[in-house]
């Protein structure tokens, strides 16, 4: 096939008009960063719904002088075709911030807390802070920023006061709204709006200014005073009656006060961009407790959620059958399955969690009693309630609450073709005709034929409903507005509406159907003194009045139109990253979250799993040729590919490449993404076939050969220092291969331990004994090398040795064989399956004898694992190598005499290793416990190595970033001795803290706690 793609200029340039209001932008004075790129706009082309809409640029303002200085330039006349959507975490499931025009994103630079006041009880932030952050901060003084979302680690304030958020808890907290103090924004004409309630009688004066203000007072009045009695008639009182522009609360009608927050809270950046917002904040409560309650079905779960509302509940959620099945075969069921423990004699499908809170704990006792009495009472038989469990504690609190969050992206990993997408997910109606409303909503979705999972706020009335549709296929995207209107008709019978909590966005098209042509019209009046040119969000929520502009429609254009160019085949073979839904998980604002550690560090949305992942489905879209796929190609004569490399220009392929080169290959993406999009695996594919094309850096074939190399110098560790620790060698490494501060081998070297421990079994002993009839595997162990700990760093091999030994085991080390990692991170995807054969051809031979096989090395042994399977399927075997914690745990003695230690232990986990094995700390945590050690086990992110990664001159700085998240701060605290279980980990601490002492193994500490 064609390797060549399209230039930047062939796909989509930018238009001239846009050119020259980005220059002009430059010229005025905006600091902030400015991304035309092709890929810095298709990252911006999607969020969490099923649309996509190329922007023509993306910016990021620094601070509010930048929104100001953005749309004065905007409003001069030879600029002012030019549109506007702000943008903050991209996690809206309704289109809202996508755009044709400029995206202009908050989240990457506006993230500050401004001012905090405790004794008035409220906070101002910046509109791009991460909700989850902000209460971070509050947390130590006892405060919280009440209203909550799923998406709440990494939701940006900015975008829930844009859609007017709620979530859990909104009975007691109320919406974003209602936190509220005041908020500044910025006008179509670049005018500072700074907005807060004020008296009827004071709006009335500043409605008689001429002046942009005076006009939206005036209009303000006659919208939300005069037309009171139509919109009380209108507007249902329902919890969470989201309208786009708050009529009905813009008037306090008992206080007398206008507040125009309350018309910007909802609005979804239509009438002005808000950068700044004064929140007032909520004692946390001090006690909590979530009673679990267990349903025969999820019909049954629906009609019980009334009597939970009445039982005095500050929150009843809800998940049905499919969610909870999701649940039960994700990582994340490690973590509840405790809580949530199956009932005999019964199918548990569907629960309801029902949090009680106060600040006084004997508010909640009688409360929780008097629930558990009643449901004591109940038949099953014929309220479907089978049982219930109580979570008392703040960590189990968090713990169910983490699964239900994690829902909302568990729904996208449903195996086949249609997956449950979000377009009338989140209805609201009155309460106590939810379970009717939904008992017809599920018929309608069954008369489509179409599966679903549900989950929600049922004491809200508010269910999210996913219907799965494969939207590559005409009749499914057909569905997409058949069903929009069933729903649209079904919620106006209920008395609710089809947007509850979610904004309008492409469904803003029902809005006239919805507030009729009167009332409407006020909302086109109120658009129009704000934005009259319609530039910013057009097309959302409504037009400006007199305008015959169009609103966006459900039957815009969505990723499914794009991913149907891509052949079938293709598809399926690059599945993980078609899969992608725009969930957002990888956005986590957390610094000791692990995935994804290149996104943590430059806020750069390329740099995260789901920025890579659209990268590379556009990047399948544009190189597919009819009937064949990728990896097809055969590599160009080399000299074409020096040529190739020279003269490159604006070929997408380099976009591609930029962004997958600051990828660690982690691998916390294949298990922590809610649809296991596994980005290292498609960057080694990448690699392939990119540099089929161009040529390799020099630093590649080092990789290659590492394996082949580094056991050669080890045998010589002090020749091997002298030749590549001097001066002019490492000025060398980092000019000539671009490799830098790479370690010293370890003297004395592996080889000559093993000679002085005069008890150790020989390779070869071992192996003729394992070919007689009276060879017992029980007895022993092998320890499979790895080229890192072997070459810098034996003696965590001699202390397995020497545990293994106090194990009552003989521990054998076996022959260093090539593991191939680097082969796989570098895209030598050839060499590596033929590596991986050769290796597993003989770990299969071993494991058929019945030998226990260890790896020391997290990275490499967990190759065996995951790359090994990718490659080779089938023809893998069925051989196990188990990391250290992992044959300790099974093999250690429950009672083993250990030396006495007052030293306290923090363990500092291998990212890749804590993300494929959950259960990594508490077996440590066990290991240690048994000798009487102590150990903490807090949580941790990536330390920037991630094997030759951080050692690459390009990649030092970002290395460091990566450390300085968290792992910096963690080898910093006193009274704690570090551990590491990651080689890279230890190397990288070595050398960006070289005035503490380097952490040591796990390993090595049993050795000498149980040495003799």
């Amino acid at each position: 096939m064609s390797t060549a793609l399209p230039t930047l200029q062939d796909v989509s340039r930018v238009a001239d008009e846009t050119e020259r209001f980005l220059n002009a932008l430059g010229k005025a004075g905006f600091i902030g960063d400015i991304d035309a790129s092709y890929g810095g706009r298709l990252i911006a082309a999607t969020d969490n719904s099923i649309y996509q809409q190329l922007p023509q640029a993306v910016v990021y303002p620094k601070s509010s002088h930048d929104v100001r200085c953005l749309l004065r330039v905007a409003n001069k006349a030879e600029h002012q075709h030019i549109t506007f959507s702000p943008r903050g975490g991209g996690t809206g499931t309704n289109g809202q911030s996508l755009t044709p025009g400029i995206v202009v994103d908050v989240s990457r630079y506006l993230t500050n807390i401004l001012e905090l006041n405790l004794e008035e009880g409220w906070v101002r932030v910046e509109a791009g802070l991460v909700k989850d952050a902000l209460n971070e901060y509050l947390a130590p003084h006892g405060y919280f920023f009440a209203p909550d979302t799923s998406t709440s680690n990494r939701a940006t304030i900015g975008g829930m006061i844009g859609t007017d958020a709620s979530g859990q808890g909104s009975l007691v907290y109320g919406k974003t709204s209602n936190h509220v103090l005041g908020l500044r924004a910025f006008l179509a004409n670049g005018e500072a709006l700074d907005t807060a309630p004020i008296a009827r009688t004071q709006a009335e004066q500043i409605a008689q200014e001429n002046s942009t203000l005076g006009a939206i007072y005036q209009q303000v009045l006659k919208s939300c005073v005069d037309e009171r009695a139509t919109i009380d008639d209108k507007f249902p009182p329902l919890n969470r009656f989201l309208t786009g522009y708050d009529l009905k609360h813009t008037w306090d009608k008992e206080a007398d006060t206008i507040d125009l927050s309350r018309l910007l809270t909802g609005a979804e950046g239509t009438l002005a961009f808000v950068t700044e917002a004064k929140l007032n904040i909520t004692p946390i409560p001090k006690h909590k407790v979530l009673v679990n309650v267990k349903y025969q079905n999820f019909q049954a779960a629906l009609r019980h959620a009334p009597a939970l509302v009445k039982a005095r509940a500050t929150s009843v959620e809800t998940v049905d059958s499919t969610v909870f099945d999701l649940a039960r075969n994700d990582v994340i069921w490690s973590e509840v399955k405790d809580l949530l423990t199956d009932v005999e004699g019964f199918s548990m499908d569907g629960i309801n969690m029902v949090e009680f809170t106060a600040t006084e704990a004997a508010d909640i006792e009688d409360k929780v009693a008097s629930l558990c009495a009643t449901l004591d009472r109940l038949d099953p038989n014929e309220s479907g309630v089978i049982g219930y469990q109580v979570c008392a504690d703040g960590a189990s609190i968090q713990r169910i609450y983490a699964m239900r969050k994690k829902a909302v992206g568990l729904l996208g990993a449903t195996k086949g073709r249609r997956k449950p997408v979000a377009f009338v997910e989140d209805t609201a109606v009155p309460p106590e005709h939810l379970a009717d409303f939904i008992e017809e909503f599920r018929a309608l979705l069954d008369a489509e034929q179409l599966q679903y999972g549900m989950f929600g706020h049922v004491d809200a009335g508010v269910l999210h409903v996913r219907p799965a549709l494969d939207l590559t296929q005409d009749e499914d995207e057909a569905l997409v507005r058949r069903v929009s209107d069933q729903v649209m008709a079904l919620t106006e019978k209920y008395g609710g509406l089809m947007w509850g909590e979610h904004g309008k966005g492409f469904r803003s098209e029902y809005g006239p159907e919805f507030f009729g042509e009167h009332l409407f019209m006020q909302l086109r009046q109120l658009k129009a003194v704000f934005d009259p040119l319609n530039r910013m969000n057009p097309g959302k929520i409504c037009t400006p009045a007199h305008s015959d502009a169009a609103l966006v429609s459900v039957d815009a254009r969505k990723r499914g139109w794009f991913d149907k160019q891509i052949p079938l085949e293709v598809r399926e073979d690059w599945q993980s990253a078609m899969d992608c839904n725009g969930n957002g998980l990888c956005f986590n604002y957390d610094a000791t979250t692990p995935m994804c550690p290149s996104y943590r560090a430059t806020k750069d949305r390329r740099y995260s799993p789901k920025g890579r992942a659209s990268l590379l489905r556009e990047w399948l879209r544009l190189t597919h040729t009819e009937g064949q796929t990728l990896g097809q190609a055969k590599p160009s004569f080399w000299l074409k590919r020096v040529w190739n490399t020279w003269r490159a220009g604006t070929d997408y392929n380099h976009e591609v490449r930029a962004a997958l080169d600051t990828c660690l290959s982690c691998k916390a993406c294949a298990t922590q993404c809610p649809v296991s999009v596994d980005i290292p695996t498609h960057k080694s594919r990448f690699y392939q076939h990119y540099f089929s094309r161009y040529a390799r850096p020099l630093k590649d074939y080092l990789v290659r050969d590492a394996e082949q190399v580094l056991p050669r110098l080890a045998k010589t560790p002090r020749l091997a220092n002298a030749l590549t620790q001097n001066p002019w060698s490492r000025w060398l490494q980092a000019r000539l291969f671009g490799y830098t501060d790479t370690p010293s081998f370890a003297v004395p070297s592996l080889q000559q331990r093993m000679e002085k421990m005069t008890h150790l079994l020989s390779w070869d002993d071992f192996y003729n004994l394992t070919q007689t009839e009276y060879f017992d595997a029980s007895d022993y162990v092998v320890v499979v090398q790895d080229v890192f700990t072997s070459s810098y760093e034996p003696e965590v091999i001699e202390a397995f040795l020497q545990v293994a030994q106090r194990c009552g085991k003989t521990p054998v080390v076996m022959p260093f064989k090539p593991n191939g990692k680097g082969l796989h991170v570098k895209g030598f995807r050839t060499q590596f399956r033929q590596q991986a054969q050769r290796m597993a051809n003989q770990l299969n031979e071993l494991h058929n004898k019945g030998v226990s096989l260890v790896g020391l090395d997290a990275a490499t042994t967990l190759c065996f694992r995951d790359e090994y399977h990718e490659v080779l399927g089938e023809q893998r075997g069925e051989f196990r190598v188990d990391l250290a914690h992992e044959w300790i745990i099974r093999n250690m003695p429950v009672k083993l005499q250990a030396q006495a230690s007052n030293a306290h232990y923090t363990l500092l986990p291998h990212c890749t290793e804590q993300t494929a094995l959950p259960n990594l700390k508490q077996a440590w945590s066990a290991i240690f416990n048994v000798l009487g050690l102590k150990l903490e086990t807090p949580a941790m992110g990536c330390c920037g190595m991630a094997g030759s990664f951080g050692h690459e001159v390009e990649q030092k700085e970002l290395s460091a970033d990566i450390f300085n998240l968290n792992w910096k701060h963690a080898l910093q605290q006193e009274g704690s001795v570090p551990l590491a279980t990651g080689f890279s980990c230890r190397c990288q601490s070595e050398r960006f803290t070289p005035e503490k002492a380097k952490p040591q193994h796990p390993l090595v500490v049993l050795a000498q706690v149980l040495s003799p």
